[in-house]
């Protein structure tokens, strides 16, 4: 199912990028763009896990900077039957974290400084857990890819606002500048739809197999309600909505209104919350 995903993403992305060429400058235009979008695909199954964890500023640790924090995740990788992730912390106090990269064997998990210091070891372990789990599942590269089309998609609008402000509609080959201000506005809206094509189940399925990991489901209830409420107060500075649905919590859930509220990639902290007390249930029932 993650191999069609990724198919159906990445031959989104080229059609969107030649009938954009179409627009600005024919077949040629198109020709042009489908050159860049075969370029762009390479990119993105190849690169954009690097190009994330670069935006995010985060520092790859060993076993001199964080023995602790690699012991753990070794640790899960063991019991969930993945290779060893490579591990970042992201130097920002705002807590979050994210998994990236295209297959268990090419991961990254990465935490922020201020996750390690608000959560106890037990939370600190369950988030971990759900991280790993996405890794076991390839949800990191859909989600990986879905980021890079939904910044391309943003790019893309830009340069069609600014045309349509500036340049459009000067020449007969020129594009109609009101058709390109209207798909100014379009194209964001393409872009979380893409993002809602990383289903919210996603996040259901990875809390629980942090709870089997851990067998601790209430360890992951306490670390989201925590993670909640400190993002309902303050947003990670560099977040953007394209690479929103990566992290565990929603990096905008303190804005009042949004684009990724719009368009929510999470199911809500309560549902899953109540989802990881029917697993607890069902395993002290055992």
């Amino acid at each position: 199912m993650e191999a069609v995903k990724t198919v159906v993403l990445l031959t989104l992305m080229t059609l969107l990028m030649v009938w954009v060429g179409g627009i600005f400058g024919g077949q040629s235009g198109m020709l042009i763009a489908l050159a860049i979008a075969g370029v762009m695909n390479f990119f993105s199954y190849f690169y954009s896990d690097k190009l994330v964890l670069r935006h995010y500023h985060a520092v790859e640790v060993d076993e001199h900077s964080a023995p602790g924090l690699l012991a753990m995740v070794r640790r899960l990788a063991h019991k969930a039957g993945i290779p060893m992730p490579k591990v970042y912390i992201i130097p920002e106090q705002v807590p979050n974290a994210f998994a990236t990269g295209r297959n268990p064997s090419h991961a990254a998990v990465a935490v922020t400084e201020g996750l390690l210091e608000l959560l106890n070891e037990e939370e600190v372990e369950a988030v971990l857990a759900h991280e790993l789990s996405h890794v076991r599942h390839y949800d990191i590269l859909i989600g990986t890819i879905a980021a890079t089309i939904a910044g391309a998609i943003a790019w893309i609008a830009n340069i069609m606002q600014f045309g349509a402000m500036f340049g459009g509609g000067r020449s007969e080959n020129s594009p109609n500048p009101i058709l390109m201000l209207i798909m100014s506005i379009i194209l964001p809206l393409a872009a979380g739809i893409i993002q809602m094509a990383v289903s919210r189940s996603r996040e259901f399925e990875a809390d629980a197999g942090a709870a089997r990991l851990t067998g601790h489901p209430e360890w992951l209830a306490s670390a989201l309600m925590k993670l909640e409420n400190y993002n309902r107060r303050g947003m990670l500075p560099e977040a953007t909505p394209e690479t929103a649905h990566m992290f565990i919590v929603n990096p905008f859930t303190g804005k009042d209104f949004s684009f990724a509220n719009l368009f929510r990639t999470h199911p809500t902290t309560e549902q899953r919350i109540e989802r990881l007390e029917e697993l607890r249930r069902e395993i002290n029932a055992r």
